[in-house]
């Protein structure tokens, strides 16, 4: 086996053990049914995936009706969804790998079509800049709270399945960022106004979780938070927010903080001139005890084992793993040049790709996802 750091086992803030320090990054391959419900390709996709990665965590699952941000999403958000949950969890329990379930709001990152005809909402009724975006509706004081507990809901839930542990989605503009953004965010009540009170729903959702996972019959239960440093909104979230909001989950009982990036080395997408990469100065105030995962466009072993030596605890890999779930078991037989960097058209079944996911990939990652096809390799 190559001697990687990246292959050792490292342990969470709670004790737990990984075997690895590489992660499964939470990708959507929308193929849930309609009501969220866990399907055949679903459990055969992460199947084929598992059992190299320390972790896998699960693309986003919503915690209540209104949270669903798009078509083909998982859902968490009822006791009737807790068998097809479970055959999830087993099918990423393979040799060791730790199944994470991220669990999220998509809030006013959604419209009135995944809704079925309802109108979407956020911590404010602004609308994201987005082309076609809609105007969400502010959630009453008693739907936050209604909110929260549908994340402990959905924490208990989780637990239930037999899942290791839950990934709250705070990034990506999703509804835990636009009560913190200043941008979504434009409350005058005890969920908004200053930074510190736009830190007031993230950080109940935390305790809310936390609580339940105290009070289970599993207290190692994982417990995580991912994060998205800066918006190019104005007003937006800027470094100096999330640098105080790390502050905070500094003292709360997450197990591992995980920031969203683009580019695992990039600087910020705020001030273009200052190039010093963003986990880098997440660093300078991140807690001693509390592990921090990167992602970012991280495919070979070498880019990978870069990140470990500089201080990460965890790579998170995303379309590496899509086009090679085999990733980690060809580095650890030392044939790393089987490893594949792109796919023909003609593995889409081999890599249990469906329809949807497929479609997906050509329109989100339009110059970064090689697939080759008959004569030449086509980055769509």
């Amino acid at each position: 086996m190559t001697n990687y750091n990246f292959l050792q086992p490292t342990k969470l803030r709670n004790g737990v053990t990984i075997k690895n320090r590489i992660a499964m990054s939470p990708m959507t391959e929308m193929s849930s049914f309609e009501d969220g419900s866990i399907t055949n390709d679903e459990v055969d996709y992460f199947r084929l995936r598992a059992g190299g990665p320390g972790m896998i965590i699960t693309g986003c699952a919503n915690v209540n009706d209104l949270g669903k941000g798009f078509e083909g999403e998982l859902s968490v958000a009822h006791e009737k969804m807790l068998p097809g949950l479970s055959r999830l969890a087993n099918a990423i329990k393979i040799n060791h790998t730790k199944a994470i379930l991220q669990i999220f709001s998509a809030g006013r990152m959604s419209n009135s079509h995944v809704l079925r005809g309802r109108q979407t909402v956020s911590a404010s009724a602004v609308a994201p800049e987005r082309l076609g975006a809609e105007t969400p509706r502010a959630l009453s004081s008693e739907e936050v709270e209604q909110t929260i507990k549908d994340f402990a809901n959905a924490t208990q839930l989780a637990i239930d399945a037999g899942f290791d542990g839950v990934e709250l989605h705070g990034a990506n503009t999703y509804l835990m960022q636009q009560f913190f953004s200043p941008h979504s965010n434009r409350r005058t009540d005890d969920w908004g106004g200053s930074l510190e009170k736009r830190m007031h729903f993230p950080l109940a959702v935390v305790d809310a979780c936390a609580d339940v996972i105290k009070h289970s019959d599993n207290p190692s239960f994982i417990l995580g938070y991912r994060i998205s440093p800066e918006e190019i909104e104005e007003p937006g979230i800027r470094l100096a927010d999330t640098l105080a909001l790390v502050k905070k989950l500094n003292k709360k009982p997450i197990d591992y903080l995980h920031i969203s990036l683009a580019d695992a080395w990039q600087g910020s997408i705020v001030d273009r001139e200052d190039k010093q990469p963003l986990f880098e100065k997440i660093q300078e105030v991140l807690a001693d005890d509390l592990p921090l995962m990167v992602v970012g466009h991280l495919a070979s072993p070498a880019q990978v084992e870069k990140l470990i030596d500089s201080g990460v605890q965890f790579a998170a890999m995303g379309r590496e793993l899509i086009r090679e779930p085999k990733w980690v078991q060809k580095v650890e037989a030392d044939d790393e040049k089987a490893i594949r960097y792109t796919f023909s058209l003609r593995d889409l079944d081999e890599l249990q790709i469906t329809p949807p996911l497929l479609n997906f990939l050509r329109t989100a990652f339009k110059k970064g996802f090689p697939i080759s096809t008959d004569e030449k390799q086509i980055r769509i």
